[in-house]
């Protein structure tokens, strides 16, 4: 596999324009690394489906589960999502992503590639793929074609295109699986961000019982059916602070018993899992601090099996071959690139299947990051991913970037931008503030609303850090971060002027304002709890926006959006590049013409990543 995608990749090295200086050859190499990801087996576990950017733009491939030759199944324009193989063999379906927005519409083909359909409208439509019931005859999907405010869920027959069980009702709607016999679905519907309702809706009738009554806020995730439909799967953190796996046994007349905890950690939230297809074992990911822990656990006995040691730091993707005998997932880490990996249950061996490129690059002489901890300014713990240059002592030029969400989290995931600036002596400290997921429900919480104004302060808390701990000058000090860590880019320039020396804002949130009014309907429908309400609270995210307080930006300022973004609509990158030349703080526009919310595609990676370690380099090195 190694040679087949020499070819794609050096006619992808090739289109590219020719690097202008030292700097920009060593981080556009970087930011090249390819990955894969979405794994999903064909019938008879011989061969997988996956995505990957190998061709610089994500597309559907096939590769044999012994290992051999990727073959590329889709030729198209628009970058692929995810992809799912029918249990019955005869289709792949995949979500596109137009333009890369998030309009994202699905299709399906022979797993050749041949027979290639639209399924979905093709218009400004949202759509989400979940994949195919147990019998290959309906897709699960979602929409918000007859709705902008909602998303509904709905079962499609991918032969003749017609609907079925279609959902009315508030809030996000996603159907997670169909019974065997076809007659009842489980449903996840989440009426404002943070917290969900499972629901078991009758097929025939439409009818809904609601699985999980609960005092809110609390989150179910998963929802799979076993195989005699009698008892429910699922993650929940109802009642706890840190989601754990857990059931809900059905009674013959369909009445549900209470939510039972099967399995839970007391130092690590579940953050997924898995049910093959005989529904007597499952396979659960752990998230330790931001690390991927496995464990096997007996659904008869409810007793749990440490899985197997892992060589990167992240598993997710977890899914079983139908017989059961294989378990793939994409494993990535800080000095990894997303892969394919194949575990054979009864040999107990893990296998890589994909090579994602990475010519160039030395994988083995990456930075791989310390976690470190440090109290907030009203002393509540906080954590965040520091990577240092090899060899640094004492303070110097430092990077603080925060994660999107605002509900993500930091993990030590494969990030050429981090690499790329450590390459250039530069470090990074990737903090989880409080509003992060992967620390229990109490703590993502905690930002909601005026309560915001904490995790602001926890900027101001992360640069304390990295002063007194003698990791940064306190005069080179920038800070980054991509769609609510762009808002929080924007909202520490103007909250602690005087901390930092430069900033880079990638598609982020700056005017609450204008987001309610221009984001997604279904988006702001959902976002009032995590946010507040633009109709009854409007003084308070007023307050909260950074857009007011820009007048204190003294730092230079880099921005970069999707033109075709619909999440944080273009407005509020442009608020900040016109506020910001009319009192001539020095800013850089850089609009990508073919993204959405982020980079899909590889060349507009590589720009953004050389644009962003330009940019530091500049004014934290350079100018110093």
């Amino acid at each position: 596999m190694r040679t087949t995608a020499l070819p794609i990749l050096l006619a992808s090295f090739l289109a590219l324009p020719a690097p202008a200086d030292e700097l920009e050859t060593r981080v556009a190499t970087m930011a090249r690394v390819g990955g894969a990801w979405s794994p999903s087996f064909s019938p008879d576990g011989s061969r997988l489906a996956f995505v990957s950017n190998l061709s610089g733009q994500p597309q559907v491939w096939t590769i044999p589960t012994s290992g051999g030759f990727p073959e590329l199944v889709t030729p198209l324009e628009d970058p692929v999502g995810q992809v799912r193989w029918s249990p019955g063999g005869a289709l792949l379906a995949f979500s596109v992503a137009p333009g890369g927005g998030m309009n994202e519409q699905v299709w399906v083909s022979r797993p050749d590639g041949t027979g290639l359909r639209l399924l979905t409208p093709g218009g400004r439509e949202t759509n989400r793929l979940s994949g195919f019931t147990r019998d290959a005859s309906r897709l699960l999907l979602a929409s918000n074609d007859r709705s902008g405010a909602t998303i509904d869920a709905y079962l499609l027959d991918p032969l003749t295109g017609e609907p079925t069980a279609r959902t009315n009702a508030p809030g996000s709607n996603g159907y997670t699986d169909v019974s065997c016999d076809g007659r009842f679905a489980l449903l996840s519907r989440l009426v404002q961000r943070g917290d969900n309702d499972l629901l078991l809706v009758d097929l025939e009738t439409g009818a809904e019982l609601l699985l999980t009554p609960h005092e809110r806020p609390a989150t179910f995730g998963g929802g799979v059916f076993s195989p005699d439909g009698r008892t429910v799967w699922l993650s929940s953190n109802a009642g706890r602070d840190l989601a754990a796996f857990a059931r809900i046994r059905l009674a013959p007349n369909g009445r549900p018993g209470p939510i039972e905890i099967v399995a839970s950690r007391d130092d690590a939230e579940l953050s997924g899992f898995e049910v093959d297809e005989s529904g007597l074992t499952a396979v659960l990911a752990w998230n330790v601090a931001g690390k991927s822990e496995l464990a096997f656990v007996d659904l008869a006995t409810g007793r749990s099996r440490p899985g197997p040691a892992l060589p990167s730091e992240i598993a997710s993707g977890l899914v079983f071959s139908p017989d059961g005998t294989k378990l793939a997932m994409v494993l990535s880490g800080s000095t990894s690139p997303m892969d394919v990996w194949v575990f054979d249950r009864a040999k107990g061996s893990l296998r890589q299947l994909t090579r994602s490129p990475h010519a160039g690059v030395d994988l083995a002489s990456l930075v791989k990051p310390e976690l470190v901890r440090f109290p907030g300014r009203d002393g509540l713990p906080l954590t965040g991913w520091l990577y240092r240059p090899a060899g640094a002592s004492g303070p110097g030029p430092l990077v603080l970037s925060f994660h999107g969400g605002p509900e993500g989290q930091e993990r030590p995931s494969f990030r050429s931008d981090y690499q790329a600036l450590v390459s250039q002596g530069i470090s990074v400290l990737a903090p989880n503030v409080r509003g992060s997921s992967g620390f229990g429900k109490r703590f993502v919480n905690l930002d909601n609303g005026a309560l915001r104004k904490g995790a602001v302060d926890d900027i101001a808390a992360s640069v304390d850090y990295v002063v007194k701990s003698g990791l940064a000058d306190p005069k080179r000090i920038g800070i980054t971060g991509g769609s609510y860590g762009g808002y929080m880019t924007m909202a520490g320039l103007a909250a602690f002027p005087d901390l930092l020396a430069a900033g880079a804002n990638l598609f982020g949130i700056v005017n609450f304002a204008t987001f309610f009014r221009n984001t997604e309907p279904w988006m702001a429908a959902i976002s009032r709890t995590e946010y507040g309400d633009p109709e009854t609270e409007a003084a308070m995210l007023r307050d909260l926006s950074p857009i007011h307080r820009l007048d204190r930006v003294k730092a230079p300022t880099l921005v970069l959006h999707g033109a075709n973004d619909t999440n944080c609509p273009v407005i509020e990158a442009e608020q900040v590049v016109d506020h910001l030349k009319e009192r001539g703080v020095p800013v850089k526009y850089v609009l990508f013409p073919d993204e959405g919310h982020g980079w899909r595609k590889t060349s507009n990676r590589i720009r953004s990543t050389v644009e962003v370690t330009r940019w530091f380099v500049r004014y934290l090195k350079d100018g110093a």
